[in-house]
């Protein structure tokens, strides 16, 4: 609901805009893109790269600790993998009420033994960081001061002819990041996703104002270097100490 709020708004954002999203969010990370923006002589090219920054490094930390948490979760399954084959044989073919019960107990068992917990998937740092991402985004598209300025080459409160293109591939490099270490299985799977996300960024941002794909490709390429830092020091770590990795 407090998205939809946030959705719901038109126009521009002022500390009048009713909405508890508006108000409480939108509106203050609008106010701290003004601010900073003064800082760099009006530039608010610069206020956007520095807010989506800004945020970024806050999050990054819990960013960390869900990659940590996930990473855990994998060790853990690839370790009982072969207990959970041969219980899943034992299983095949009984579909009878009893046989379902002893089969899932067994696997209760069996997480216990090996301290899996199939709903610690870590969604905590997601939830939190949603509605703070979101925010911004409304903030830099309905800043009504941000429309009538120029970085670089073009100008943020109309659509640009570059900036898409440099979206689509700042988010088609960050999937390729992200696929570091994975098994060719499940690079396959995701194969869908890694071409999906640039052409919708790229269908977006040529109908957006050039602040958003500014704020995109700020944001994305702060997430290439978060994954490949992830990923870098959780390989080692498990290396270290004998665990597979990632």
């Amino acid at each position: 609901m407090l998205l939809l709020s946030g959705c719901g708004t038109n126009g521009t954002i002022t500390a009048d805009t009713p909405g508890f999203f508006n108000h409480y969010v939108i509106y203050p990370l609008s106010w701290l893109i003004q601010h900073i923006a003064d800082l760099f002589g009006g530039s608010y090219g610069i206020a956007i790269i520095a807010m989506t920054l800004l945020i970024r490094l806050a999050l990054l930390p819990l960013m960390m600790r869900q990659y940590r948490s996930q990473q855990t979760m994998k060790q853990k399954m690839n370790a009982m993998k072969p207990e959970l084959d041969k219980l899943n044989d034992k299983y095949k073919g009984k579909n009878d009420r009893e046989s379902l019960a002893q089969k899932q107990q067994e696997m209760m068992q069996l997480y216990g033994r090996h301290q899996f917990n199939p709903f610690a998937i870590g969604c905590l740092p997601m939830l939190i960081q949603i509605p703070i991402l979101s925010g911004l985004y409304y903030a830099i598209k309905l800043t009504p001061e941000l429309a009538e300025h120029s970085f670089l080459w073009f100008r943020l409160g109309s659509p640009d002819m570059v900036l898409p293109f440099l979206a689509a591939a700042v988010y088609y490099v960050q999937f390729r990041v992200s696929q570091i270490g994975m098994d060719p299985a499940q690079q396959k799977q995701m194969a869908l996703m890694g071409l999906l996300s640039p052409v919708m960024m790229l269908v977006f941002s040529f109908t957006a104002p050039a602040a958003v794909p500014l704020y995109w490709v700020t944001g994305g390429l702060f997430v290439i270097g978060q994954t490949w830092l992830a990923k870098k020091i959780y390989k080692e770590k498990d290396s270290a100490i004998g665990l597979p990795t990632v």
